[in-house]
């Protein structure tokens, strides 16, 4: 398939081109060299990525593309300058998410995971993971990620398990991890406790309930307000403000708490804001973070009134059975009837919502596992304030992370789920005690009893993947792969995971390696729709990323998507500049066949800068040398956006505008040897210009590049372009750029003046110096086939002829006369114009200068550009007043 070292094949390009004949073709090629595989170099700089592995729940989205494309394009252009890259691959078991859709799919077959058991439920969620995972690395190949899939690694896969118990053993050891009872946040749906991060808080319309607890000696009452009636149920105290004059004579009194008739105490602790609401708080342990607190501090009994399904308990009295948004309706109605319901104030607040099921998340008291986050983050504070911590691009990010982990609180890490890590902790029958162990226990640590039962609650998803970059690589053996690519070089992901991931990541890997887990963090924001609005399912504007390749192909939403954004950005979604993307695929594929019909007979080995080169030739090269360095600059700053535009600019104004139109004068002329160094420079330029694209655009840039004489196997091998001091030509570019202006000055005139291309003109150029003079009569047949002349004349001395379209650039004046051509009035009326538009120029620029501000602040370089500036439309302005007094003479 393709061509073996320095081969070439100049025929064969069809007219348009096909993306999906390409991208199935060239994948496979891929894949059967085995080129995207590490180790190939081994004396080569290592440069590493894990990917963020997707949950195998179900499809990859628009976000992942944008994701995994731009880690592609870091690791393409290592690979290319001669790094050991590394791109690991691997996908997440996503317990709760996963789960969740295994149940929902049994359901409607009327099966329930508790009818199957827990081993045949089991097989029924990886057959679920087999399936999803390879429909993920199908998606994969099709976006044209060159990943390494030898290293391919899942979660849930042995290593990555023992790595899991690994960690697990060894915080339980330094008591980092412990088991306790602690009010956590927990689905009723899913039926599993959620982390902090796990829960989205959304503002709901509800209800502000006053209510009246009478004293139990009658002397009065106290009024205290609620969000959840129900949970007064489980009150076992009220609290007041130590220092508030109102209740202080209250304190230690006892209140009947209306419907269940239980006695509660009246305590003060200094939680109470007794400037808010009554400054008298119901105190319930079992169903609030705060009053937990406060139920420790005083040693109040914690009473759950609820079960796991968010029924209430044998602890509601006559409200057991009901749900508790049932038995909100009735406890109101109830309150209400005994008159101790003050009154119901309408109540806008935060309200957390389980981010996987849903469900109105439930603080509910419960034994669960958690790690001691407080050690963890203290150590990853420190290596950020030190300057050894992981650089965020952007730097803003650093804040956001450091504010978190600086508040922290200890992570609950248990899920009463069956898929996923199960706690490695067995319970003795005989003792009562814990046996934590690597391996299965078969006799209890404590008693040496073998009557055990390991837990069946298993670990939070996030748990397995804070080790990801670390386990991926072997750890906790000292693997060859551990040791040559970690730490790793960039972990590239969106801002909404930092807390999720990124953060329990660095702490984890600190504690455990010793070392941060990656040098950078590139965080990116989210694929938006064209309005700005969040994709989702209820909105039906989401982006299948197969779609958009099906409809214009993997490099065109690969170019589209990396370039639409500045790091931590959103990016909006648009058809129409996935569309333009493949119309800029298109132009580069129209070029390189032009190139190619005329590449005829050159081989690799004859693509030389040797000969004699001409002004055009010098300057593509020196816009492709300037080209080279900035695009290597901006990617080294992961600045997508600004690389994508430079290499437009290049490839779409400076090499297919305006360098393959000059060569054609050449490649069709007469002289051979003038043909033949055209030739080489077309070859080395597009050979170039391939390598620069190809990390946005694989498929098509390795397409056109086995047509193009070529050295090596694939162009994902092809080396870097790298900047070379001898492709300077600032001398060329001047001129170049006069032959330009000039070439665009006369096209403006034709088309002010309506008078067609095809229609020649006579010219009249008066350069502003002798150097000016010496570019254009060097370079006149460009001039003259441009321009489209039927006379051209050069001359330092040259008068204005009396009646003339008039023209000033930057180192000449152009007249083209007017017999025939143009309305006298109608010249003196443009020259007004542009007269008036250069005064506005000059005076902008004026008052810039005459700001102490700006020039005392600006660089002395900007400063200088700018009275060039001046100087230029200074000139210009002069000239045109000047032929004005002409015309009107």
């Amino acid at each position: 398939m393709a061509q073996t070292e320095t081969s070439r094949q100049t025929t064969g390009m069809p007219t348009t081109y096909n993306p999906k004949d390409a991208e199935q073709k060239w994948y496979a090629y891929w894949m059967e060299g085995k080129y995207f595989e590490a180790g190939r170099r081994a004396d080569a700089k290592p440069y590493s990525i894990v990917i963020p592995p997707p949950n195998v729940t179900g499809m990859l989205h628009i976000g992942h593309a944008l994701d995994f494309t731009l880690q592609d394009i870091l690791i393409r252009v290592k690979r290319m300058q001669g790094y050991d890259a590394l791109w690991l691959p691997g996908t997440d078991h996503a317990g709760i998410a996963t789960q969740t859709k295994v149940e929902q799919k049994l359901r409607e077959q009327g099966v329930s995971r508790h009818d199957l058991g827990r081993e045949k439920f089991l097989e029924k969620v990886w057959e679920w993971k087999e399936q999803y995972a390879g429909t993920i690395r199908e998606q994969w190949a099709k976006m044209g990620l060159s990943l390494d899939y030898s290293r391919e690694r899942f979660t849930l896969d042995e290593g990555l398990s023992r790595a899991v118990r690994e960690v697990f053993v060894k915080l339980y050891e330094k008591g980092l991890i412990y088991r306790g009872k602690y009010i956590i946040n927990w689905d009723p749906a899913a039926r599993t406790a959620l982390s902090d991060i796990e829960v989205e808080y959304k503002e709901v319309q509800g209800h502000l309930y006053h209510l009246r607890y009478p004293l139990k000696d009658g002397s009065g009452s106290i009024t205290v307000a609620t969000t959840r009636p129900e949970t007064m149920l489980g009150d076992t105290a009220v609290a007041v403000h130590p220092d508030d004059e109102r209740y202080r004579h209250l304190v230690g009194k006892s209140l009947v708490l209306p419907i269940i008739g239980r006695e509660i105490p009246v305590i003060a602790d200094e939680y109470v804001e007794k400037e808010f609401g009554s400054g008298a708080v119901k105190i319930t342990p079992a169903h609030d973070p705060n009053d937990f607190e406060v139920g420790l501090r005083h040693q109040l009994p914690q009473i759950l009134v609820m079960d796991e399904t968010g029924t209430m308990n044998e602890n509601a009295g006559p409200y057991r059975g009901l749900d508790r948004s049932e038995c909100r309706k009735k406890i109101v109605a109830d309150l209400k009837e005994q008159g101790v319901l003050v009154k119901i104030e309408d109540h806008v607040h935060q309200v957390g919502h389980s981010e996987r099921s849903g469900a109105v998340v439930e603080p509910y008291l419960s034994t669960q596992w958690f790690v001691r986050m407080k050690p963890l983050a203290e150590r990853a504070i420190e290596s950020q304030r030190s300057g050894r911590g992981v650089r965020f691009v952007p730097e803003r990010f650093e804040k956001i992370y450091l504010n978190w982990i600086e508040n922290v609180r200890d992570w609950c890490i248990s899920r009463q789920l069956w898929w996923g890590h199960r706690i490695p902790a067995w319970y003795c029958g005989d003792c009562g005690e814990v046996t934590v162990s690597r391996e299965e226990a078969e006799r209890c640590s404590h008693c040496g009893g073998t009557n055990l039962r390991q837990d069946d609650d298993v670990l939070d998803t996030w748990f397995s993947s804070a080790l990801w970059p670390f386990s991926t690589l072997g750890w906790p053996e000292n693997t060859a792969d551990l040791k040559r690519y970690y730490p790793t070089s960039v972990l590239v992901t969106g801002y909404d995971i930092i807390y999720f991931w990124v953060a329990r990541m660095i702490f984890s890997a600190l504690e455990f390696t010793g070392e941060i887990p990656f040098r950078d963090v590139l965080i990116h924001g989210l694929v938006r729709d064209a309005e700005g609005r969040k994709m989702s399912k209820s909105l039906g504007n989401g982006v299948d990323p197969l779609d958009v390749i099906e409809k214009y192909g993997a490099d065109a939403m690969r170019y589209m998507i990396s370039t639409g954004s500045t790091p931590g950005q959103d990016l909006r979604f648009r058809w129409e500049r996935v569309e333009q993307a493949r119309n800029f695929a298109n132009k580069i594929w129209n070029a390189s066949r032009f190139a190619l019909m005329n590449l005829e007979g050159i081989k690799a080995e004859e693509v030389r800068l040797d000969g004699k080169l001409g002004t055009a030739d010098r300057w593509i090269l020196h816009r492709l040398n300037e080209t080279a360095r900035d695009i290597t600059r901006l990617l080294d700053q992961y600045e997508f956006g600004e690389t994508g535009r430079l290499l437009y600019n290049f490839i779409w104004d400076d090499l297919c505008d305006w360098y393959i139109e000059f060569s054609k004068l050449s490649l069709y002329g007469s002289d051979a040897g003038a043909k033949k160094q055209t030739q080489a420079v077309l070859a080395y330029v597009l050979d170039r210009t391939l390598r620069m694209i190809h990390p946005f655009m694989p498929f098509i840039s390795e397409e056109i590049w086995q047509h193009l004489p070529h050295e090596g196997e694939t162009i994902t091998l092809a080396p870097w372009p790298a900047y070379d001091n001898e492709l300077e030509a600032p001398d060329a570019v001047a001129g170049m750029e006069l032959l330009m202006d000039v070439i665009r000055a006369v096209r403006n005139i034709r088309a002010e003046v309506n008078v067609p291309m095809g229609k020649k003109v006579e010219l009249l150029i008066k350069p502003g110096s002798g150097e000016a003079k010496e570019i254009l009569e060097r370079n006149k047949e460009y001039v003259q086939r441009f321009c489209n002349t039927s006379q051209l004349a050069v001359d330092l001395s040259l008068a204005a002829p009396d009646k003339a379209m008039t023209a000033v650039v930057s180192g000449a004046e152009l007249y083209l006369p007017l017999a025939g051509l143009i309305d006298l009035d109608q010249e003196i009326s443009r020259l007004e114009k542009e007269l008036a538009a250069l005064h506005g120029e000059v005076a902008r620029i004026e008052k810039k200068l005459a700001n102490p501000g700006f020039v005392s602040k600006a660089p002395a370089k900007v400063v200088e550009e700018e009275k060039a500036k001046l100087a230029d439309y200074a000139d210009k302005r002069d000239k045109v007043i000047a032929r004005l007094a002409e015309l009107r003479g």
